[in-house]
């Protein structure tokens, strides 16, 4: 089975390099790991004397969000050891790699038997954090044989994934190396005591930690709030086309009543000029709102990244998208804020969306009318809407406090 998975792996970097010739994120990624050894070396051995070293990996933008808050809180509570971060993915590293509290930012070399070795040989971590579901299995024999410690923040299983199979016996040898496990729920405790794992404890998920900060922050965004002033506002985020189908004939006929706000998950500018022509009408984009007057108009289009989640204080309603495709993407943002939620019907894998759908704060939609009927509904009756609020805003503050929990542990 090492076989096949180096294989595997060794496939999946023939397919990126195959898509360099038509994807930017596929160069990104290439790119990004050209040279990348003599870089690490280069920039670990720069430090001079060796400190203790915590290597911290995320998958993407998302995962680090998710594992910021107990990177920046170990940092603090261990100020002698230094931050290695790492990102397998362009839309993480991208944005993050001038992040002031790591000493250094580097993508994850791909995972070989052969690049796990040099990697680790280079960096010579004391303690190793993958956030949520990063199991690079070269990586993890490696790290293992050298006797350095795993921990995986905010894990979370369920019953479909390869280590609960008939077939995961690989898999489950490997999941058995991790030194201990901080789970999000208690279905994921039971599953991994089901194939004899008990080194977990069950801490909570550190994206609530991080929305709750977020929220509590006292940051203003002068064109975003002159764009509203007083108005009712809804903020359409991390959207894709499948979501605005949905969310574009009501925009056009509400317009003048409602404040529309628009921030889709890709912000390239094909997608963005293809997005300002399908909208028409009295448009701007943020990035060209300097020196005008945001409140006379209508819609606003955010082509812009790493601020949405700052932007949901200025809104009425919050639609999330991802909902129509893959499955949605982040409502804690929005919910932090107390505002209302609105998705698409492929919510079920996500906890929190189930929860709020549950407890009244949140509305899965599944056509252009239960969108309309659900827009009405929240702006119609202040009543309900501020009902919801409060579901919402509650529902986040109940929930902190894994990323204490996990240091505690420690």
């Amino acid at each position: 089975m090492s076989l096949v998975y180096s294989i595997f792996i060794q496939l999946y970097i023939l397919s990126i390099r195959i898509a360099t010739l038509f994807n930017p994120k596929a160069r990104k990624w290439i790119a990004g790991r050209t040279n990348i050894f003599r870089q690490i070396e280069e920039a670990v051995k720069k430090d001079g004397k060796k400190k203790k070293i915590a290597w911290f990996h995320c998958a993407s933008l998302g995962e680090f969000e998710q594992g910021r808050p107990v990177l920046e809180a170990f940092r603090e509570k261990y100020p002698d050891h230094k931050i290695f971060l790492t990102f397998f993915s362009p839309s993480g590293y991208e944005i993050r790699h001038k992040y002031g509290q790591a000493d250094w930012v580097f993508y994850l070399p791909s995972d070989t038997k052969a690049n796990a070795r040099k990697f680790l040989d280079l960096v010579d971590p004391d303690l190793v954090f993958f956030i949520k579901y990063e199991y690079w299995f070269n990586y993890l024999d490696e790290l293992t044989s050298r006797n350095i410690p795993v921990y995986i923040v905010s894990a979370i299983f369920r019953k479909g994934q390869q280590f609960f199979g008939w077939y995961g016996g690989w898999f489950r040898k490997r999941l058995r190396k991790i030194t201990w496990f901080f789970l999000q729920d208690e279905e994921s405790e039971t599953l991994l005591r089901s194939i004899g794992i008990e080194r977990e404890s069950i801490s909570g998920d550190t994206r609530f930690d991080r929305v709750f900060a977020i929220a509590s922050q006292d940051g203003e965004f002068p064109l975003i709030q002159q764009f509203c002033k007083d108005s009712k506002v809804i903020l359409a985020g991390s959207t894709w086309p499948e979501d605005e189908s949905i969310l574009l004939p009501l925009c056009k006929e509400e317009g003048e009543k409602i404040k529309f706000i628009i921030a889709p998950h890709e912000v390239d500018s094909e997608r963005i000029t293809a997005l300002v022509s399908a909208i028409g009408g009295n448009i701007l984009r943020y990035s060209e709102a300097a020196g005008k007057d945001g409140s006379s108009y209508d819609i606003l289009v955010i082509d812009s990244i790493g601020i949405l989640a700052y932007l949901y204080k200025y809104a009425t309603v919050a639609y999330i998208g991802g909902g129509f495709g893959s499955g949605i993407h982040n409502i804690l943002e929005a919910a932090a804020f107390g505002v209302p939620v609105i998705f698409g019907p492929k919510f079920s894998k996500f906890r929190e969306a189930r929860d709020l759908v549950n407890l009244g704060g949140a509305i899965s939609i599944s056509t252009r009318n239960e969108y309309e009927a659900a827009f009405h509904r929240f702006f119609g009756d202040p009543g309900y809407c501020q009902q919801c609020a409060g579901i919402c805003m509650n529902y986040v503050a109940e929930k902190k406090g894994a990323t204490k929990r996990i240091l505690q542990r420690l």
